[in-house]
């Protein structure tokens, strides 16, 4: 199972910073002064910006910090462009998180690969294998050197972080980085879909931990099948074309969800009976082998039915 939060906290703007060309980093605090929720590395939070438009943003900040949260956001879509042109300082929103489906795991080493904002849920699960004295590298590609942020805070770390501009270097050599992991290193990879399909292609099975902002292809067959909502009493039929999710809601069924597109693990749902057929970009092969959760908003049945713990 992930870690996951419904819990919604009001925050403030505390401070607003450009981090790079088209990245701007926010600051938020508890809009009563108080303590935020917890959170551990690779965790994120969505935000809700405005009626209707709701994004997910990596925490990149350090954990151990219970009054501030800090964000990267790239200016890429509705979204973002609403941080970056309309959110200002002493501005409030709620904040729903953090959850984690990126979850840094203990390993006798570790390879991290980043690619433009990317580097964000990465920044903290760097500072806390170095302080915890582990083995570790990073490989950090960007178009061009002065739109890769958190350049400065990754300085520090010297031979371990390898910076690759595309303008300067080409594509990052993901060939020889992943050929250099020694037996038992995870890596963890986040960036654009190509990077991440390139990894997924070279990687060592088992080894690969990675976090999407937007979905991977997916295919598929769209039968239609039934669904018994265990605790509503209820069976629906979630016919072709047609989400779990969308379905559910009509019936009445209220489901926390965010982006309806299997990418940020709102809407993780048990499963007590039938086997899904997981179409999300969150869950690892061993969480989908079990079978006990699943994202509603894409994913659908192998058989003609499921019932889930709604």
């Amino acid at each position: 199972m992930t870690e996951q939060s419904a819990v919604e906290t009001e925050v403030v703007v505390q401070e607003r910073t450009d981090l790079a060309e088209g990245v701007v980093g926010l600051t938020l605090a508890a809009a009563d002064g108080g303590a935020l929720p917890s959170w551990r590395p690779g965790a994120h939070v969505d935000l809700l910006l405005r009626e209707g438009l709701e994004r997910q943003y990596s925490l990149c900040g350090d954990p151990a910090d219970d009054r501030t949260w800090r964000l990267g956001v790239l200016k890429e879509g509705p979204g973002s462009t609403f941080v970056h042109e309309r959110l200002r300082v002493g501005d409030r929103l709620v904040a729903r998180g953090p959850r984690n489906h990126f979850a840094l795991e203990k390993a006798p080493g570790y390879l991290f690969l980043a690619g433009g904002i990317g580097i964000t849920p990465i920044l903290p699960m760097i500072a806390a294998v170095d302080a915890a004295g582990a083995d570790w590298r990073l490989l950090y590609g960007g178009r061009r050197r002065t739109a890769m942020a958190f350049l400065d805070d990754l300085a520090r770390y010297g031979e371990r972080v390898e910076v690759r501009p595309q303008d300067e270097c080409g594509l990052p050599d993901l060939d020889a980085a992943l050929s250099g992991t020694g037996e038992g290193t995870l890596v963890y990879c986040c960036g654009p879909e190509p990077m991440l399909a390139a990894v997924e292609e070279r990687c060592v099975p088992g080894a690969l931990r990675t976090e999407r902002f937007s979905p991977k292809p997916v295919t598929g067959p769209s039968e239609a099948f039934e669904v018994e909502l265990a605790l509503s009493g209820r069976t629906v039929k979630v016919e072709a074309g047609r989400s779990i999710l969308e379905t559910v809601e009509e019936a009445g069924v209220t489901v926390l969800s965010s982006c309806r597109e299997g990418t940020c693990g709102t809407c993780e749902t048990p499963v007590l009976d039938g086997e899904p057929d997981h179409r999300d970009s969150v869950l690892t092969e061993d969480e989908r082998a079990d079978g006990g959760f699943m994202m509603i908003c894409v994913s659908r049945a192998r058989g003609p039915r499921l019932v889930l713990e709604l």
